[in-house]
């Protein structure tokens, strides 16, 4: 059997993951995995999207968990690291400023990557494999700042638009512009085109959490009117109330509401009936491609 181990550190608009994962190849068979996940609740876009810059604690607490993800990797020795900052690390002035800075103290490379690449990075992680043959699927991404949405038609992606449309930004009330009309008629556009019923592909740890408090497995599909009453019922609580009944982190009792606006307005405006989720995310991504890198990198040693 051989073995391999990679990390992925995933900088999004509400927190920050790093994750360790080992691959196996085995007489044929590839599994991947995870042996480590860290996550922190740091929520740079609070700060990115209301300021459009990060304060001095924001940067401090940011560098306190890289410093730490630098010390855990010391320990797991990865064969690969990559790192990627999504919306907040985009919108903030002094964001490469803080690349550089952590670049510096901790040796970390963050890559500030566009909506459209975070989006491939997901597709990545297998998620054609979720695919059924002759279906038309709208994988849609919801993060804290940004919803990545692409059409897939007979396993291909055909149409794909990021927009700066996100939980911390609903729940701020810091949508800029015509960017929640412009998502809607986008969708509209897009479910008119299908020539049979659209269904839904969600990523993101909202609809991961939707998924566990409706009790249904992983890829199990999710109807529209389950994921519906559930938003609405969660959206008549208070925050407080959610932690407390429902068993959420503090940082996930307050976005769940304004993620769960934005998926079921996606699931309505395209007559979406079905959202499947199959647990895939931008650090799942990340590990699978770091191995195809390894992969293609013994290669062409070899040759």
């Amino acid at each position: 059997m051989l073995s391999y181990r990679f990390a992925a550190i995933d900088i999004g608009s509400n927190a920050v993951r790093l994750l360790i994962s080992n691959v196996f190849e085995h007489e044929g068979k590839l599994t991947f995995k995870k042996q480590s996940l860290v996550r922190v609740p740091i929520r740079l876009g609070e700060e990115a999207f209301i300021h459009h810059t990060l304060s001095d604690e924001k940067i401090t607490d940011f560098l306190e968990a890289m410093h730490a993800f630098k010390h855990l990797l010391k320990v797991y020795k990865p064969l690969k690291v990559r790192a990627l900052a999504t919306s907040a690390f985009r919108e903030a002035e002094n964001g490469v400023e803080v690349v550089d800075r952590v670049f510096r103290e901790t040796g970390i490379r963050i890559e500030v990557i566009t909506g459209r690449e975070e989006a491939e990075v997901v597709y990545a992680n297998g998620l054609r494999d979720n695919m059924d043959d002759n279906k038309s699927y709208l994988y849609m991404d919801v993060g804290g700042g940004s919803t990545e949405l692409t059409l897939f038609m007979n396993h291909q992606p055909v149409l794909a638009k990021s927009f700066n449309v996100g939980s911390i930004r609903l729940l701020t009330d810091h949508i800029e512009g015509n960017a929640w009309e412009e998502m809607k008629e986008w969708v509209q556009t897009v479910g008119k085109k299908v020539p049979n019923q659209l269904s839904i592909i969600g990523s993101g740890g909202n609809i991961n959490k939707y998924c566990k408090l409706l009790k249904r497995e992983y890829g199990e599909p999710l109807l529209f009117e389950d994921i519906y009453h559930l938003y609405k019922k969660l959206k008549s609580m208070t925050p407080d109330e959610r932690i407390a009944d429902l068993y959420l982190n503090p940082d996930r009792a307050d976005v769940i509401v304004p993620a769960g606006k934005i998926f079921t307005s996606v699931m309505r405006w395209s007559n979406a009936k079905l959202a499947y989720v199959p647990k895939i995310g931008v650090s799942d991504g990340l590990i699978k491609m770091l191995y195809h890198e390894h992969l293609n990198e013994m290669s062409s040693t070899k040759s």
